[in-house]
């Protein structure tokens, strides 16, 4: 994986010195709020409902063992002892002193982190497949792109006051695993009629209070035009732009407003203006970020656990079967630990856990984790025959739910229990869920289902791209919630529907519940999955279910 340069060593250093002077002059009274607010923001510190909030740069969701034990260390010194993991694979640290601050962004400095384009209408960190270097489908790893992105992007002088914040996404997979269609920008590796690699991209996805679809503007992309192509979208995007209405803003809205072919000319005009005199960047600096992504020696041991093989332990088994995913390389594998035990907070993971995820990385996992969109952390590279020692000492650390794709690995925002935009709540939502589908027998036989749930319009839990999108809202000051299906985060994105009138918080559980029922009885097969069920039959009989149901029991 890639370590800092002694560039990028000086560069965040110089960071953090500069915004101590900054927070020093807020303290004593030099700046006002006002003035400090665009300061801090630079710098990924936020104000919360209660406190500050700084939201942690993880590039790519990649981050090793060393960094971890950081972030916990963090934890304990600076804050209440956990630390939040977020759909943008970042980590957010919720309680954080104004005073302190400075001392955290130096300790994170000191493993290669930084909070640098956590926020801000700049392009922010840059996500990627949370399988990458892993994956068995994938065509190439997107991470060497991913950091050419953030090394390109980094305090861009064009690109650092755009209209609005700009996410970029890439998979190397045809699998789609980090919603590129989603993103203002979406990259999809794929290769042309001579087998070369190149990128598809997609332009004007987004979700908030306008969800789009984003659309292709070049089926495929040679590799060396990416930098100038991508100048040649921002600054198409930069100079028409909307900037009279901040939620109109994005570039969905100047792709919905101008037309996709509009844009389309537009990009191609500014992307041969660009050729001229920017062909991409330098062969060595390519090659010098792709050796930092090597593969890493896999040579399994004789003895392996098959994942078609039941094994002696069920709940092992069990854990194997949702939990563990197919690697590249024979007899290896990709574990995915849940952080959405029963009950608990989705994303939460406290300072012991961890320390425990980085041992295990040690050990197992050949120093990587990766931290996914969905909430979740990857052990990407682990074999076969460590599963048992893994999964053992994951139970003990309480993070060996076997719930992976099921309906409690639930993705929600912090929603009105930390943020001061959310209009509703968000995790004691996605707990009641969980508890009242714990029985994993019942799980397994729902199957997949992907519920995501955000406490407000802004969408952060990614409520529209869920099978079942929950959104949080004040309907005259009680918090009220909307129910959307078939949404779709993949290859094959959608944007849920709407299933008509909200559920106040006393019956958003119950609802779900009219939902599952609906689905059980609808599907063909227990081989069906809820969104192939969905897609099938449509919303009627959902939403009769849905509602009638609500009636009778009203009466």
């Amino acid at each position: 994986m890639y370590s800092y340069s002694e560039f990028d060593e000086g560069y965040v250093r110089e960071r953090v010195r500069k915004f101590r002077s900054q927070v020093e002059r807020r303290i004593d009274g030099s700046l006002t709020e006002d003035e400090f607010k665009p300061l801090r923001l630079m710098n990924g510190l936020y104000l919360q409902l209660h406190a500050y909030m700084l939201r942690v740069a993880i590039p790519y969701g990649t981050i090793n063992p060393a960094q971890m034990r950081q972030l916990a260390d963090i934890a304990d010194k600076w804050d209440k002892g956990y630390g939040h993991f977020t759909t943008r694979q970042n980590i957010q640290f919720n309680w954080p002193k104004l005073k302190d601050v400075p001392d955290m962004l130096d300790a994170l400095a000191d493993v290669g982190m930084h909070a640098i384009q956590t926020s801000g209408n700049c392009i922010r960190n840059v996500t990627a497949d949370h399988f990458a270097g892993a994956a068995a489908d994938e065509i190439e790893d997107p991470r060497p792109t991913a950091e050419l992105l953030r090394q390109w992007s980094t305090d861009h002088p064009e690109f650092t006051f755009l209209p609005r914040k700009f996410k970029v996404a890439i998979t190397g997979s045809p699998n789609d695993r980090a919603v590129t269609k989603a993103h203002d920008i979406g990259l999809r590796m794929v290769r042309n009629e001579a087998g070369e690699p190149g990128y598809e991209v997609i332009v004007g996805g987004g979700l908030g209070r306008t969800p789009m679809v984003g659309k292709v503007v070049r089926e495929f992309l040679p590799k060396i035009d990416l930098l100038p192509y991508l100048e040649a979208i921002l600054q198409v995007y930069n100079l028409s732009g909307r900037r009279d209405n901040k939620y109109k803003a994005r570039i969905k809205i100047l792709v919905h407003e101008t037309g996709l072919d509009e844009i389309k000319t537009r990009i191609e005009a500014a992307f041969e203006a660009q050729k001229k005199h920017f062909r991409g960047p330098e062969p060595s600096l390519v090659a010098a970020i792709e050796a930092a992504f090597s593969q890493p020696e896999l040579d399994p041991p004789v003895m392996s656990i098959s994942l078609d093989t039941p094994v002696r332990d069920p709940l092992l088994e069990s854990w194997i079967d949702t939990n563990v995913s197919e690697h590249k390389v024979p007899g290896a594998a990709i574990v995915t630990v849940s952080l959405k035990p029963i009950g608990g907070t989705p994303g939460d993971a406290t300072s012991d856990q961890m320390r425990v995820l980085a041992d295990l990385a040690e050990r197992y996992s050949h120093n990587e984790l990766r931290v996914s969109h969905e909430q979740n952390i990857i052990l990407p590279h682990v074999y076969r025959a460590d599963l048992p020692a893994i999964h053992a000492a994951l139970r003990e650390a309480g993070m060996a739910t076997a719930n992976v794709g099921l309906i409690s690995d639930i993705i929600a925002c912090p929603g009105m229990d930390y943020c001061a935009l959310a209009t509703a709540r968000s995790i004691p939502i996605a707990q009641e869920i969980s508890q009242r589908f714990e029985d994993i027998r019942v799980q397994k036989d729902i199957g997949p289902l992907k519920i995501k749930i955000s406490g407000c319009i802004n969408a952060c839990g990614h409520h529209h791209v869920g099978h079942i999108g929950i959104l949080g809202l004040d309907k005259a000051g009680v918090e009220s919630y909307q129910l959307t299906l078939g949404g779709d985060g993949t290859q094959t994105a959608t944007i849920g529907t709407r299933t008509g009138p909200g559920f106040a918080a006393d019956e958003i559980i119950p609802a779900v519940e009219r939902l599952i029922d609906a689905y059980l009885g609808l599907r063909e097969s227990r081989d069906e999955t809820f969104l192939e069920a969905y897609r099938r039959v449509g919303m009627e009989p959902f939403k009769a279910a849905l509602y009638s149901e609500a009636k009778a029991h009203a009466a």
